[in-house]
């Protein structure tokens, strides 16, 4: 039987308290609130905290909505959650494609995407979502709200710019018009952590890409995106031939390691094949909306 080290507990009935225990317990206490990460990670004594934060009381982290052409997805939101929703769907078909491949119902009804960012695994599939569509991360502390945008939110493997005090509170998308998203994802089996994974969003002016993002899960790319593939991409004509090299482009400036799920050499082709996939759906999708919009 695996068993956690003993640890205090303390339930947070506002953002404000959450804050002030961070600050009180110090350097060793811990957020929580879906806990499938870091629970498992304390069972194998991977994770040592002395005092755990419970969060699941802070309503006001749990909410999705439009607010100024911004789309707001709280810390505290469940995966089902951003699964299920209406406007995410709308506004950002990337979100639902991935959290349909992400574990199981059980850890997508309880875990959050705050702790899916937070955590940092380098093969967690929201990171990468995020990442293609640019979102802008919203971080409180004792001394105020910052943002950071979510490209420079992750500082390496398990690592982020939140800090020993501060609560990640909210995701912040830029709404634009006219554009389409897609993630597509290889992995062992149903529910598996990635051997890789693509994300794509695309804007179109007429035939041509006006700009693109493309977010990377368990390939080793820098802040989860592929900024070379997208520069190439801008401006070019949104066809099959395009979509291919950026692929290439991808997969060529992406640093996999080989383990359990696949050498280098597999995780790489992947990451070619998965961009050019997810590009291409994106492309479909923008391409439709402009329809839409035309029609209307």
């Amino acid at each position: 039987m695996q068993v956690p080290a003993q640890f205090e507990y303390a339930r947070a009935t506002s953002v404000a308290h959450a804050i002030d225990l961070l600050r009180r317990h110090g350097p060793e206490s811990r957020l929580v609130a879906g806990g499938h990460s870091l629970i498992p990670m304390m069972k194998l004594r991977i994770a040592n905290p002395e005092t755990l934060i419970d969060i699941n009381d802070l309503a006001e982290l749990t909410r999705i909505g439009l607010d100024s052409g911004l789309l707001r997805i709280g810390a505290l939101v469940r995966h089902a959650e951003l699964l299920d929703s209406a406007v995410v769907g709308e506004h950002f078909a990337i979100f639902r494609d991935a959290e349909r491949v992400i574990a199981d119902p059980i850890v997508r009804n309880w875990g959050t995407v705050g702790g899916s960012l937070c955590q940092a695994d380098p093969s967690e599939d929201l990171s990468a979502a995020f990442s293609a569509v640019r979102a802008i991360a919203v971080i409180q502390g004792a001394d105020g709200e910052r943002t950071v945008p979510v490209r420079e939110f992750h500082t390496g493997p398990y690592q982020t710019v939140v800090g020993a005090a501060e609560i990640l509170t909210e995701l912040r998308v830029p709404i634009r018009p006219g554009g389409g998203s897609a993630y597509t994802k290889v992995e062992r089996r149903a529910g598996d952590w990635a051997v890789a994974a693509a994300g794509a969003v695309l804007w179109l002016d007429g035939n041509t890409v006006s700009d693109v993002g493309i977010g990377l899960t368990a390939v080793g790319a820098a802040h989860f995106a592929a900024e070379e593939a997208e520069d190439f991409l801008r401006g070019r004509p949104a066809t099959e031939e395009s979509f291919a090299a950026a692929g290439r482009i991808a997969a060529a400036h992406c640093n996999p390691v080989a383990d359990q799920r696949g050498p280098v050499d597999y995780k790489r082709h992947l990451a070619g094949e998965l961009t050019t996939r997810a590009l291409r759906r994106a492309a479909a999708r923008a391409a439709g909306a402009a329809v839409e919009t035309e029609g209307a």
